[in-house]
């Protein structure tokens, strides 16, 4: 069983563990940095837990100590969060797909009004993701669109 406990400071983050944790849990998500009472506080608590997360942010300040000491009884410390940044417009199966027409020969243009995709974008996915297109079609793939 997994619990997400936020909170906006040590005092209560500890008081809320000691509320909804029991030995069912097996993964923690805190959203401070999981200092060392905090720590003991969550395996004497849920003495099953085998992961515990925070944020991304918030990962890098964690004492390695506690994350070495936590490692050598089992239990995996890990950032945990949104991802980052722009979302994808295209997933990977349309930029396989790009790729895989541009292998069989066909225009990038073509491949654009085909898959509904601008024209830039396609340019843009077949230079990041074939690189093996741009080696067959030699120079005369041109650089830019």
């Amino acid at each position: 069983m997994k619990v997400k406990i936020r909170a906006k400071n040590n005092a209560e983050l500890i008081r809320k563990l000691e509320d909804e944790l029991n030995e069912d849990v097996t993964e923690v998500y805190v959203n401070l940095r999981p200092t060392k009472e905090i720590v003991v506080r969550i395996l004497e608590l849920a003495p099953n837990v085998r992961k515990i997360s925070c944020p991304p942010s918030v990962y890098p300040k964690v004492s390695g100590r506690v994350v070495s000491a936590l490692r050598q009884i089992g239990v995996e410390l890990v950032p945990e969060g949104y991802p980052r940044g722009r979302p994808k417009k295209y997933g990977a199966e349309t930029v396989r797909m790009v790729v895989e027409m541009a292998r069989k020969g066909l225009s990038l243009r073509e491949i654009s009004e085909k898959m509904g995709i601008p024209l830039r974008t396609v340019y843009y996915m077949v230079e990041r993701f074939g690189s093996e297109v741009k080696e067959k079609a030699g120079s005369s793939f041109p650089e830019s669109p």
